[in-house]
């Protein structure tokens, strides 16, 4: 018993101590990181692609933020991928009414997911940088891409922007915009390291001719999701990606509603981490393998061994690491209303760990 009490113990200690190295070594960058301006130079023209499948309604609430960019030279190409509803009308009236929106029309769904769609609107782009979102998102200002192009140049050919969750009422609500907020944390602090390896579809920029350089989507079209953040596992690196987190540059998105809808959603997403590149699997496996277990062997140190006061010293020198970290990181993510709610959820992540692992073994996919 006395070895099996020991050996909880250094396991408890060794969890909290890699936390605290990642806290206080990796995911201070972002605390700490201060956007500089964007620098003066000629403005470079964009093509915006937004892939777009039964989304009449969120096109019509969502595409006049696009089209009404404070940007020289830019167009915004629509891929109708199929759609059953009215969104190839709704783009047509949009069409005629503003120059700058073209319009791809498929008329098959080629393959689950939204890659088809997306090569094809690509392939249709005049211009070599490509500014990537969704039907359902929204730039905070009409800046997004005056403010985001700047950083996307020279050596530069990928840059990752933040796309935060919509603020409502309810935990659900609550819980998403913290597990997005986590993401942004460790991908965006881990491309502070020069070790990109992830970037999100709703606020994405890269070039044309780095996609064509990689073959697109080639090494992985049979995955449903992917397309964003496979791609820039594939070729985002040290020297050509840069974060971008000006408040002008984020784009807004409205989070799912119920938590089968959620639950969906990230099962999806999710079972794209077994493609990543093994070092960046193993970073991150080190990451929720010590916070799961800081708290599972700290829970069984005070129920089982009754060492609660070395439970309680190591959890509340993390925390406060961790709640520091949060109140920087909220304030430069614009969403300090949630800070109250890290330790309650810091703590439930243990949840989300056990019902979300099986997703990255999963061979077969949701489509959605």
């Amino acid at each position: 018993m006395q070895a099996l009490e020991n050996l909880t113990l250094a396991f408890f200690l060794a969890a909290t101590i890699v936390q605290l190295a990642y806290w206080l070594g990796v995911f201070s960058r972002l605390a700490l990181y201060r956007q500089p301006p964007p620098a003066q130079q000629p403005q470079e023209p964009i093509s915006v692609i937004v892939c777009a499948r039964n989304e009449a309604e969120n096109l019509q609430k969502n595409l006049p933020s696009l089209l009404a960019q404070d940007y020289p030279d830019f167009e915004v190409i629509v891929v109708n991928d199929a759609s059953t509803d009215k969104t190839l009308s709704v783009l047509l009236d949009f069409q005629r009414k503003n120059p700058k929106l073209r319009v791809v029309n498929l008329t098959t769904k080629i393959n689950r997911g939204k890659k088809a769609a997306l090569s094809k609107g690509i392939e249709a782009a005049n211009f070599d940088l490509l500014f990537l979102t969704d039907a359902d998102c929204r730039p905070a200002s009409d800046q997004w891409l005056s403010f985001m192009q700047p950083f996307v140049k020279g050596r530069v050919k990928v840059g990752l922007g933040y796309s935060p969750y919509l603020r409502a009422t309810g935990v659900l609500n609550a819980f998403i915009r913290f597990e997005t907020v986590y993401s942004a944390i460790q991908y965006f602090s881990f491309a502070f390291a020069g070790l990109p390896y992830m970037g999100v579809g709703r606020n994405l920029a890269y070039r044309k001719s780095l996609f064509v350089q990689h073959g697109g989507f080639a090494t992985h079209t049979e995955v449903t999701s992917g397309d964003d953040d496979l791609f820039v596992n594939e070729v985002a690196d040290s020297r050509n990606t840069r974060v971008v987190l000006s408040p002008d540059t984020f784009v807004f998105s409205t989070p799912k509603s119920s938590w089968r809808g959620y639950y969906r959603q990230k099962t999806r997403h999710l079972s794209t981490g077994a493609r990543y590149k093994l070092k960046h699997k193993l970073l991150l496996g080190l990451i929720s393998g010590s916070h799961f277990g800081h708290y599972m062997s700290g829970i069984a140190l005070a129920f089982f061994f009754e060492l609660e006061m070395i439970v309680i010293i190591n959890y509340l020198a993390r925390m406060g690491v961790v709640s520091l970290m949060y109140y920087w990181i909220l304030r430069k993510l614009r969403d300090p209303w949630l800070l109250p709610w890290v330790p309650l959820f810091d703590a439930l992540y243990i949840l989300y760990y056990l019902l979300f692992t099986p997703a990255l073994f999963k061979t077969k996919e949701p489509w959605t």
